[in-house]
């Protein structure tokens, strides 16, 4: 199969294998799927083993291979011969945008997949923003297991590691969702006709101001006044975490709210409104990483014009940032020849098997 096409459709019968070349791709790119957390099922049945290799070139002329081997539930990823022993390290080769139906989550799922979409944002482009965001994990963890077994002799110092890291993503995440908003509230006037629709960031660590009840953010900066006030708050959190056993406060408490003209829109959104919102958010990403890293993506789009209606998917494919490859999967019916070039390559698939279509 050539992929080196800039367009590439996959067009067939659901549970036929379309899917399974785009979470190939993506697992070439990330070292991990899209579909499950258990590497174990990406191998076929009645097998041990599964390899997957793959060439990249870059607009550049750089040429990268990438070869990731599972064998008896142990991965082993190489990038240009060379074998690496962290995953982050082959992030920046093939940089993949995915637009599939579980992103509906990012708009209407729990706050922990809304602070996913932006983790994973940053992470596209900021390898030290992975380190963070495992050093906070690691203090978390360790933290609520003191609160869990009732041992507080290192509270004082998880207090301050648990702040000088939160601080860092939180900081991190303000800065990349006032960028987001940017680009995602005018990609979604375009393609909805809805206008001042935007992103607000709730951090978890606030402070009652003087005067009244009002919360305001408390990160401002990462001054040591700043860093002192919010361990304090951390600390009067104590009592009630003593009885919760668990940690109430900090990045992994966040929230991130879709907003209409300053008020919470999610909850009188119409279904396709909070799809478009997902689709948006996704081309947003991909905006977002070229403005950054001034390199173009690989976008995979599973499947997601099929709850839109013809107006609204011309408008969402109308509106695909620029991209190095673009790969699509499409059911038997749908009118891909609406978006397709003269270039793009279009494969039949069939249980498991592909013939190119004219």
């Amino acid at each position: 199969m050539d992929l080196f096409s800039k367009e590439v459709y996959f067009t067939g019968e659901n549970g036929q294998g379309k899917s399974n070349i785009l979470e190939a791709l993506y697992y070439s790119a990330y070292g991990s799927s899209f579909r499950t957390h258990n590497d174990s099922e990406l191998i076929k049945n009645g097998e041990e083993a599964m390899s997957l290799r793959t060439i990249f070139k870059e607009e550049n002329g750089n040429t990268h291979t990438t070869s990731i081997i599972l064998d008896k539930n142990k991965k082993k990823i190489e990038k240009d011969g060379k074998i690496l022993h962290d995953r982050k390290e082959l992030i920046n080769t093939m940089p993949c945008i995915l637009y599939n139906h579980d992103d509906l989550d990012f708009a209407v799922g729990s706050p922990e997949r809304r602070r996913f979409f932006i983790d994973q944002s940053l992470s596209m482009y900021d390898v030290m923003y992975i380190d963070v965001m495992r050093r906070y994990k690691k203090i978390l963890k360790n933290r609520n297991l003191c609160l869990k077994e009732h041992k507080y002799d290192l509270f004082e110092t998880y207090d301050i590691q648990l702040v000088m890291n939160g601080l860092e993503i939180q900081q991190k995440r303000k800065n990349a969702i006032f960028q987001f908003n940017q680009i995602f509230g005018r990609l979604y006037e375009q393609v909805s006709g809805i206008t001042g629709v935007s992103i607000r960031y709730s951090p978890s660590w606030k402070k009652r101001t003087s005067g009244n009840n009002e919360e305001e953010e408390l990160m401002a900066n990462t001054s040591l006044p700043m860093i002192d006030e919010i361990i304090e708050y951390v600390k009067s959190k104590q009592k009630m975490e003593k009885v919760m056993c668990t940690t109430l406060s900090g990045p992994h408490r966040d929230r991130i709210v879709f907003t209409k003209d300053g008020q919470t829109f999610v909850p009188t959104a119409s279904t396709g409104q909070r799809r478009l919102i997902a689709l948006a958010l996704r081309t947003a990403q991909a905006v977002y990483y070229t403005q950054t890293t001034h390199k173009k993506p690989v976008l995979l789009m599973d499947d997601v014009l099929l709850e839109l209606d013809p107006d609204k998917r011309q408008k969402v494919t109308a509106l695909l940032p620029e991209y190095d490859q673009l790969f699509c999967t499409f059911l038997p019916g749908e009118p891909y020849q609406r978006y397709k070039r003269d270039t793009t390559r279009v494969y039949s698939i069939k249980k498991g098997e592909w013939e190119e279509s004219e």
